[in-house]
């Protein structure tokens, strides 16, 4: 008797484990976006390199390449390339969540010079050659008048 019940539970264990690999789901797709949260929280304080994209040194897209990348998402290596993804388009900073990519310039019709990723609660994390990986508001002064629209992946 308990060897039938234990042959039942390893086969609905497969099939659990078959059709849960079938597709992505929903928390699957937000497991990502925390595991490359954390990946970047874990690299705070490295120095900023221009072209830097391991824990040695990161730019600004170097830090979400690698952070991505270690999630299971390949991403291109520069934020304008970045900004080219077919993710959905946010509208705005008010609609926000965590694990968007937040992309700045100089002006609102440039390409995107800066990437950062949304932490949520008004904060973001990025490589900025002033502090290398730290975190701030997205209400700073200096970035958001720069920010030009963010990507959910």
């Amino acid at each position: 008797m308990f060897r039938n019940k234990f042959k039942k539970l390893i086969a609905a264990l497969a099939v659990v484990a078959i059709v849960g690999s079938a597709a992505p789901s929903m928390s699957q797709a937000a497991s990502y976006h925390t595991k490359a949260i954390s990946v970047a929280k874990a690299n705070m304080g490295v120095k900023y390199k221009l072209g830097g994209i391991t824990p040695k040194g990161f730019d600004c897209s170097g830090l979400i390449k690698y952070s991505y990348g270690k999630a299971g998402k390949t991403l291109p290596r520069t934020a304008a390339d970045m900004y080219k993804l077919s993710g959905k388009k946010v509208n705005g900073m008010s609609s926000l969540v965590p694990g968007d990519i937040m992309f700045f310039g100089p002006n609102k019709a440039s390409k995107p010079t800066h990437a950062a990723i949304y932490l949520g609660k008004g904060q973001m994390i990025h490589s900025a050659t002033s502090k290398g990986v730290s975190t701030t508001s997205t209400s700073n002064t200096y970035w958001k008048p720069k920010f030009i629209g963010a990507k959910r992946l």
